[in-house]
């Protein structure tokens, strides 16, 4: 079944802190086997780090992608990435261009920043206890 999360649910999960929005977003792609980020005709959105670093935004669904799509990621559109395709080519290639992922970010805050293989593992970690 397709999740879609409603206003309420989307308002309390925006709200909360950095933490809780990755283990939402680790349980939810699990379950829903897909991540999204932003993208447009010249490619996907990237954020940087404090120090530079490029940063690979991710959400648990579209409509959360959607509420972050402006500034300097006005003109780009939520898309849907498969699970299996964000783990065997994205997590490799992040690695190979020394990028790292801002899991759920908000209007407010950057989101957790970990390495790609920190998520895979979390990732394959929740994805385990479906089979």
């Amino acid at each position: 079944m397709t999740w879609i999360p409603r206003d309420e649910e989307i308002k309390s999960v925006l709200a909360l802190d950095g933490a809780k929005r990755y283990g939402y977003c680790v349980k939810k792609a699990a379950d829903q086997q897909q991540l999204w980020s932003l993208g447009q005709e010249n490619g996907w959105a990237l954020a940087s780090d404090d120090v530079g670093r490029e940063l690979v935004p991710v959400w648990p669904h579209e409509k959360f992608a959607f509420v972050c799509a402006n500034g300097i990621w006005a003109g780009y559109q939520a898309k849907a990435i498969d699970l299996d395709a964000w783990l065997e080519r994205w997590i490799p290639g992040m690695e190979k261009d020394t990028r790292l992922i801002a899991v759920f970010p908000t209007p407010q805050d950057k989101g957790v920043v970990v390495e790609p293989r920190r998520f895979e593992t979390d990732l394959r970690e929740e994805l385990a206890q479906y089979e």
